[in-house]
């Protein structure tokens, strides 16, 4: 097995585009898509990548949001689920579709049943948010950053 080690630490040695991520990130807070439903599509995406630190840290979000374990362990089997709501259902499809790139594009058919239920407002925002959680994802991975050690925010 290889040394599970972290890389090179992106905050330190590109401090202004890791400053750029986090803004980026803060904006997306007030975005039309709801916290917890941010934090499922980027615990989905980050399991679809393979990303240990980001899956560590969203689902210790999602947990202090008082999620239950039931919906997180059946994320994975969301289609064959029943925890999750039509919305839910379309974003996590909407995840799966623009997270899987390398499988093809974004169909029209994935595209039209996510329409269904969010506006375009909707979709746009959860298009970026999906983009900065794969962005996330592809530098957590890289710099292998170590998994295991994040902890939520305390509630205020």
């Amino acid at each position: 097995m290889e040394d599970l080690k972290p890389r090179f630490n992106p905050y330190s040695l590109s401090g202004d585009a890791y400053k750029a991520m986090i803004a980026l990130e803060a904006s997306l807070k007030s975005s039309s898509i709801e916290e917890n439903l941010r934090h499922l599509v980027k615990l989905r995406a980050s399991q679809i990548n393979g990303c240990a630190y980001c899956i560590d840290m969203h689902w210790k979000d999602l947990r202090a949001a008082g999620e239950s374990e039931q919906r997180l362990y059946g994320l994975d089997a969301w289609e064959e689920s029943p925890y999750y709501t039509p919305r839910e259902r379309a974003v996590l499809l909407w995840t799966e579709s623009v997270t899987r790139l390398h499988e093809g594009h974004v169909s029209d058919a994935d595209y039209q049943r996510v329409r269904e239920q969010l506006s375009e407002k909707e979709i746009s925002d959860l298009t970026l948010v999906l983009a900065t959680i794969n962005a996330w994802n592809r530098i957590a991975i890289a710099a292998r950053s170590s998994a295991g050690k994040y902890q939520p925010p305390k509630p205020h």
